[in-house]
């Protein structure tokens, strides 16, 4: 058997990763249709399948797995090897983050960078997965949001997150309004991670017996909420946008901080990608004027 093609080897290795083919196709700059090509003719040159397609993307299958773990070191070494020589380096910048962070709080602020640096190029992987750098090569930093820091990694601290009770119009009107009773009266969508018990005790009020639905997901609490199924403890970065758009309205002007933040994660071989160096001090730059409470958007 010839030998199979180092595209089609990065492929399937990029494909596995992201666990999804789109994704997989956007990192290599080609269409999905031609990754697919690609992976079809590598599972017929090596006899076997190396992909399970489902509803939900993409995973290797047993034989698969056996051959991602033995090339995949290989192929990060190749690319460690060029990463300090590559055309990208200075001018392509890649950023991992929720997509919830990346349309409610980057995007809107994203164009003045963009404008003060024209010649570097942003993708974007809106990911809920924790982005792995070692295995992710491509990836040159990451916004997440938790308790910081993350072993392997340098770790800047950008703003911190804050909570606040919001509900929709339509459930306000039928409460009576905002102030037509204590908040403990209204119902409320509750979480596994007692939030709205350190919301109560720092009101000084009682939290409620019960809650009308309980919901494990922040970006499910908003939605709830936004359909008016009750009042979510929602987290004013990432809910931004509904509460713009009078999707949400808050329900008090106190806030709670959650014990987590906003960070910036790269690791240690970003700081010699010029294009990234203006971004951490463009990023810095807006994370404060946030947390100043002059909110950035875009200036």
């Amino acid at each position: 058997m010839s030998r199979a093609p180092l595209h089609a080897l990065q492929g399937f290795v990029a494909a596995v990763r992201h666990g999804n083919l789109t994704r997989a196709a956007e990192s290599l700059n080609l269409t999905v249709s031609a990754l697919s090509h690609q992976m079809r003719a590598l599972e017929a040159r090596l006899g076997y399948p190396l992909l399970v397609r489902g509803a939900r993307g993409v995973a290797a299958t047993v034989d698969g797995q056996r051959l991602l773990d033995r090339i995949a070191p290989h192929l990060d070494a190749i690319a460690e090897a060029l990463h300090p020589y590559a055309a990208r380096s200075g001018q392509v910048l890649t950023i991992s983050l929720l997509p919830s962070m990346a349309s409610a709080w980057l995007l809107p602020r994203l164009g003045s960078f963009l404008a003060a640096y024209p010649a570097i190029e942003i993708n974007l992987q809106s990911q809920t997965a924790v982005v792995d750098f070692e295995r992710s090569p491509e990836v040159d930093a990451a916004l997440r949001v938790g308790r910081g820091p993350w072993p392997g990694t340098v770790t800047e601290h950008l703003f911190d997150d804050e909570m606040a009770p919001m509900a929709s119009p339509e459930l306000v009107a039928r409460m009576g309004g905002i102030d037509a009773r204590p908040l403990s009266q209204w119902p409320l969508l509750g979480d596994d991670d007692g939030q709205w018990n350190r919301w109560f005790a720092q009101a000084g009020e009682q939290p409620p017996s019960r809650y009308v639905a309980m919901l494990d997901d922040t970006e499910a609490h908003h939605r709830a909420a936004a359909a008016g199924v009750g009042v979510a403890l929602g987290r004013m970065t990432r809910a931004r946008l509904l509460l713009e758009a009078g999707q949400l309205v808050l329900l008090s002007p106190r806030t709670l901080r959650t014990g987590t933040g906003h960070w910036l994660v790269y690791p240690e071989r970003s700081r010699r990608h010029q294009g990234f160096a203006s971004f951490r001090e463009w990023l810095l730059d807006q994370a404060a004027q946030y947390a100043r409470g002059g909110d950035g958007g875009g200036t």
